[in-house]
């Protein structure tokens, strides 16, 4: 089945639209008022939740191995949690984990 032109540059459009209506809905009329002590510790934890939510597919269903999770990225992701919860240090973590899914991919079979 094929889309014609004019329907993706409508639904562009509207996401387009919808993106910035959300934004807006934040930072345009909340922007200038003070939020409750509930919500600013609520938004303390989305940096530390957007992470590991972008990474968890890719460790889990990657493309490389049509969706079908390896020991190579398994283990890379282990390693990487580990160093980062032993020394607190984000660049060693991601460093650690590098290694550990190159060496991976060169000696685990997948």
């Amino acid at each position: 089945m094929t889309v014609g032109s004019g329907t993706i540059w409508l639904v562009i459009g509207l996401l387009g639209i919808g993106t910035f209506l959300l934004r807006f809905s934040f930072l345009g009329l909340v922007g200038d008022r003070r939020l409750p002590a509930w919500v600013l510790r609520h938004l303390r934890y989305t940096p530390v939740a957007f992470l590991p939510a972008i990474a968890a597919p890719l460790v889990l269903w990657p493309a490389a191995t049509d969706g079908m999770p390896d020991p190579a990225r398994l283990a890379a992701a282990g390693v990487t949690l580990a160093v980062g919860f032993l020394s607190k240090n984000v660049l060693l973590a991601i460093v650690a984990g590098l290694f550990a899914l190159y060496g991976g991919l060169a000696v685990l079979p997948g």
